[in-house]
Parts: structure tokens; C-alpha cells; sequence
């Protein structure tokens, strides 16, 4: 087993910067203002040949209430599942009473922890540490995670106590990658939280609680899944945070790392313009799609039927994807969310023969032949698999760059209908074969030559 590292600390004393050096990543988002981090975040890293699980948490300062309390949680939930706890000290504000209270707090819940010593850089170290030595710790590791200072000799002796294990292939496994992407406050880290089965992100009543996308690994009935829980996205003239701004690029990043997107919508706002924005991305990306209506609890028979008739009127485009209302507060329909899952996830990474993909498209052509083209018919010889996720299906024959949209929507729904695929779109390419002759002359014999002089004679003899 891989040792699991903890970061806990103050608000801004440098922990995302610190996960981000450890991981080789810039996976944690980074800001100069306190509360940035909110719920824990994985990373892997490796020194040398030693790998480690590192987590991310957010700030605690002594005081919490509001959405500070639920933070605090998480971060003291990390330091419990972790095999060593690193306690980030600010070298610049000198030794704090909260500091010393979090210090105190590891000793009387005798979790093994190390004090490391950030932001020393242009500063003397010496001086600077004078105030750290009164907790009476040793050693005390001082560092610069801006700079990368100090940090792998730090990391290094962190991991000399713990055995080295060679990785296994169970630990490797991600398994499905599922994303969870709507608007804000639609219900997503809640929708997490009840999939995991436990407290694991910052739920809280306001939009934008989540910052950052954060990865979860989990078994579920022998089957491994990474859940993704993703910032909420809101239309783009109200972005003004540039923290936001980055947010959302994480959140679109997710959406083209994972296998399987689960859109959120709030069932009491209905479908709006922001949320058709979304599912136009998800299709963009190729990625298999669960549409998800959200708090369908509460809601009367007259309103369930015009939200079901909205639906089935605005997302026609999307009939591929599987449809679910559920209620991720009291768990109503969630379960049933892992079958959608596993049908979009199978669909999406099947193999498909060259054999039956031109089979099936020869049929279509013969059932409906593809349009004239000045004169001349366009012709489709063969098909074959192009890639999966989505399945991604190369169709060959002449003058294919002249078919229109409405015949490739024709092979699509052929090929669907007739593959079983359900839950992801289906991407066409078309490819002109090339004729091995063009641009090429005929390079003449010189009997062809000779031929060609007397014919040539003849025809001026007759003139």
C-alpha cells in the first residue's frame, strides 16, 4: 500500500502549493487569499521510486462557523485515514495561537505528524525558525513550496520510516471515470456524497461551495469508479472572479478526462438556457451522457408532467441518453443511477468489426442510396472503428467530403439502432479515397510514341 499524506495547516499558508510540487501537478487551484481549498483533494506522487498519496484540505482557523465548520471536518477526516499528517507553518507570520492549538490537537489524538516550515525563501532561516523551536518538535523541515526548496529532501525523509511496496494492479485501477457537472447549486457534492455513501465534499447551502474538481476512488459491488465532483458552471457575463474563471476551465477539463457525464438539473427551475450550454459541451467532448433532474421530491403531479414534457420537447437531440429524476438529499432513484452508468460506460467502449460495420453499411445505402453530386452518385465502399469514447466509426468511398448533415444523421441513427448503443453519441468520419494515379502522367513507350506520330500524320493528311 501506497503511504497516504496529509496537509493540514492555516488558511494561505501554502498547502495547494505544496500538494502541487508533491504531485508534479497543477491539479489543486492556487490564489493569494485564504479559503481557496474546501473539500479534500488526491493526488499520487513519487520520489524517486517511492510512490505516495497525497491530500489536500482546506484551512482551519480556531473559530469556524458558517462554511468554515463543514471545511474543518473534512481537513481532520483527512488527518484521521492519513498514515502522516504534515502540519504547514507560515515562517512569514511566525508562530500562531491557532498553530499551537492544531499542534496540541494531533498530540491528544495521537496522530503522527511532522511541522514543515513554509515561505522561508528571502528570509533568514535561522531567525525565522526561532519561534517554531518552542514547540518543542524535532526536526522542524523548512521549506519554500513556491520554489520547490527543500521539498523532496523533506518528502524523502517523511517516507524513510514506511516499507516500499510494489505498486499492484488493483491500486493502478481507476475504473469508470464519472463526472458530475451542472449550474450552481443543483446538488452535486450532495448527489457525491450520497453515491459514496458518506460526508466526503463540502455540502452547503450556496451556490459555488465547490471550487475545484475533486477525483474520488471507490469500490462499489467489486467494480471500481472514480467519481468526479466538478464546480458549478453559470453564464459567462456572471463570471467575475478570476478563481471562478479557472473553476470552470477545471470543471470543462473533467468533462474530457472522464468516461461518463452526469448532468445535473434543478427539477424546481426547470431546464434554462445555461443548462443546454452544458449538454452541447458534453456532446462536443464525445463523452457518454446521463441526463439527471435533480429534487424531484417536493414536487406535485401538474408540475412532474410539464418538467417531463419540457424535457421530452427540448432535449429530442439527445434521445441517446438515459433519463433519471431522483432526489440526492433523501437518496430517491439514485441507486438506479449506477446501471445508467454501466449501460452509457459499455456502449461507449465497445469493439466494433470492420466486417459488421460495412454490412450495416451497405444496407443503408441500399435501403437509401446517398444523394447525386453533379451527376455523379456519391459512393460508400466499407466502414471500420475509428476509436472509443465515443465510438468513432470511419466511413470510405468517393466524394465523401460533399455529404450532407441530414444523410450522416441517417447513417447515425442506422448504426444506433442497429449496434444497441445507448448512452453515448456515435461520431461518423468520412474519408475520399484517394486515386493512387492523380497528378501522375503517363510516362509513353517509344513504340507508343511512334504510334502516336503517325496517327497524328494521318489525321493531318485528312484535314
Amino acid at each position: 500500500m501506497k503511504p497516504v499524506i496529509a496537509l493540514m495547516g492555516r488558511p494561505n499558508v501554502g498547502k495547494s502549493t505544496l500538494f502541487n510540487q508533491l504531485t508534479r501537478s497543477r491539479d489543486a487551484l492556487v490564489a493569494d487569499f485564504s479559503g481557496l481549498t474546501r473539500d479534500r483533494k488526491y493526488g499520487e506522487g513519487k520520489v524517486g521510486e517511492r510512490p505516495y498519496v497525497v491530500i489536500d484540505t482546506g484551512g482551519i482557523t480556531g473559530d469556524e462557523n458558517g462554511i468554515d465548520l463543514p471545511m474543518a471536518q473534512q481537513s481532520m477526516a483527512a488527518a484521521d485515514e492519513a498514515d502522516i499528517v504534515l502540519l504547514i507553518l507560515d515562517a512569514r507570520a511566525g508562530l500562531t495561537g491557532v498553530d499551537q492549538e492544531l499542534v496540541s490537537l494531533l498530540r491528544r489524538q495521537s496522530i503522527p505528524f511532522h511541522v514543515v516550515v513554509n515561505k522561508i525563501d528571502g528570509m533568514n532561516s535561522d531567525t525565522a525558525m526561532g519561534d517554531f523551536y518552542s514547540l518543542g518538535i524535532d526536526p522542524l523541515y523548512r521549506i519554500a513550496a513556491s520554489h520547490n526548496r527543500g521539498v523532496r529532501s523533506m518528502i524523502e525523509e517523511v517516507l524513510a520510516p514506511f516499507p516500499e511496496d510494489e505498486i499492484t494492479a488493483e491500486e493502478q485501477a481507476h475504473g469508470i471515470k464519472v463526472a458530475i457537472v451542472g449550474r450552481p447549486n443543483v446538488g452535486k457534492s450532495t448527489l457525491v456524497n450520497r453515491m459514496l455513501g458518506e460526508e466526503r465534499v463540502v455540502v452547503y447551502d450556496h451556490p459555488g461551495t465547490t471550487r475545484d474538481s475533486v477525483y474520488i476512488d471507490f469500490e462499489r459491488e467489486g467494480e471500481q469508479y472514480t467519481l468526479i465532483d466538478t464546480a458549478g458552471v453559470r453564464r459567462r457575463k456572471n463570471v467575475k472572479e478570476s478563481v471562478e474563471k479557472f473553476s470552470i476551465v477545471k470543471t470543462l477539463k473533467a468533462i474530457d478526462d472522464s468516461n461518463v457525464v452526469l448532468l445535473l438539473m434543478d427539477a424546481h427551475e426547470g431546464i434554462v438556457d445555461q443548462d443546454m450550454h452544458l449538454l452541447g459541451h458534453c456532446i462536443e467532448a464525445g463523452r457518454a451522457l446521463v441526463v439527471v433532474v435533480n429534487k424531484w421530491d417536493g414536487l406535485d403531479d401538474y408540475q412532474k408532467d410539464r418538467i417531463k414534457d419540457s424535457i421530452s420537447r427540448r432535449l429530442k437531440f439527445v434521445e441517446f441518453a438515459q433519463m433519471h429524476f431522483i432526489s440526492a438529499l433523501h437518496g430517491s432513484g439514485v441507486g438506479h443511477l449506477y446501471q445508467a452508468i454501466h449501460t452509457a460506460y459499455l456502449a461507449a467502449t465497445q469493439k466494433l468489426s470492420t466486417n459488421y460495420l460495412t454490412r450495416i453499411l451497405e444496407g443503408a445505402v441500399s435501403d437509401h442510396p446517398p444523394p447525386m453530386v453533379n451527376g455523379r452518385r456519391i459512393k460508400l465502399r466499407y466502414a471500420h472503428a475509428g476509436g472509443q469514447n465515443p465510438p468513432r466509426i470511419v466511413v470510405h468511398g468517393n466524394q465523401t467530403t460533399k455529404v450532407p448533415a441530414s444523410y450522416e444523421r441517417y447513417l447515425e441513427n442506422v448504426y444506433r439502432r442497429e449496434l444497441g448503443i445507448e448512452g453515448t453519441p456515435i461520431k461518423i468520419e468520412f474519408r475520399t479515397t484517394e486515386n493512387p494515379y492523380a497528378g501522375r502522367k503517363n510516362k509513353l513507350t517509344q513504340r507508343q510514341i511512334s504510334r502516336k506520330r503517325r496517327l497524328m500524320a494521318h489525321v493531318k493528311k485528312k484535314k
